[in-house]
């Protein structure tokens, strides 16, 4: 085994294992399982050192993304649970079912607008890479951030979870899924060059062209920001009614 894999694999298991922190979920995991959609990406807000890290650099809640495939592989294990396809620091891109998230703070972002063969082409590029293994130089430049932080801007931040090694079989959470939709063209948070040309009456125009981003570059968080993703919340979705809510008595006012 190479030293810098070594060094990667004993950062791995010594960064991704959980803290003693108390974590309410989100929503039920019934409420959460009958929410999601062939497609959706769920955030989540891990525990361990590594998702400190990660929510340190960006700026955000979110440390982690699964894309949920259903049934999809089903017909190929007979197990019909539920499944997501994550890429894992220690065990590298898996399927994963709901319960793994459970306990967990979870956001649920849906791309908008995809026909089922869109969307049965998203889950099919990142079935086809279970097995790929986690870009462990992410994970030496995530120790070494959380040993000593170096003086980046925050604009800059995002750069520092794009130093891994390129190997297209190797990958991050959040970079598999951005390549994900990219390989249906649908946007996450991607460049935009403004072209101005002349219409058809002659008239001044401006068009917006979208370039797809390196999915190196993203984030969870970028998720969440884009604008093309609608976040769903659970108990909003299933008729939440704050008056059916049963409260505690009010402690006595001097």
């Amino acid at each position: 085994m190479r030293p810098l894999h070594w060094i990667g694999r004993k950062l791995a298991h010594y960064l991704s294992a959980p803290r003693e922190l108390v974590h309410v979920s989100t929503s039920r995991p019934g409420l959460l399982a009958a929410t999601l959609c062939k497609g959706d990406v769920l955030l989540v807000e891990g525990t361990s050192r590594f998702a400190s890290a990660i929510r340190t650099i960006t700026q955000s809640n979110w440390s982690h993304a699964a894309l949920f495939i259903g049934d999809a592989l089903t017909a190929s294990t007979g197990d019909p649970a539920p499944l997501f396809v994550e890429a894992d620091i220690n065990a590298g891109v898996r399927a994963v079912p709901l319960d793994h998230y459970a306990h967990l703070h979870t956001r649920i972002c849906r791309p908008v607008g995809l026909d089922d063969t869109e969307i049965d082409a998203l889950i099919a590029y990142a079935v086809a890479r279970i097995g790929n293994q986690y870009d462990l130089r992410n994970v030496i430049d995530l120790a070494r951030y959380l040993v000593r932080p170096p003086p980046v801007p925050d604009r800059y931040r995002r750069r520092l979870l794009a130093f891994g090694g390129g190997d297209p079989t190797r990958a991050i959470c959040s970079s598999l899924i951005a390549a994900a939709f990219a390989s249906i063209r649908y946007p996450v948070l991607p460049d935009i060059e403004l072209v101005r040309g002349k219409g058809v009456g002659g008239e001044e125009q401006a068009r917006e062209i979208l370039h797809i981003r390196d999915s190196s570059l993203y984030a969870p968080r970028d998720f969440d920001m884009s604008p093309y993703f609608r976040i769903v919340k659970p108990t909003l979705q299933h008729g939440f009614d704050p008056h059916a809510l049963t409260w505690a008595p009010a402690a006595d006012q001097d």
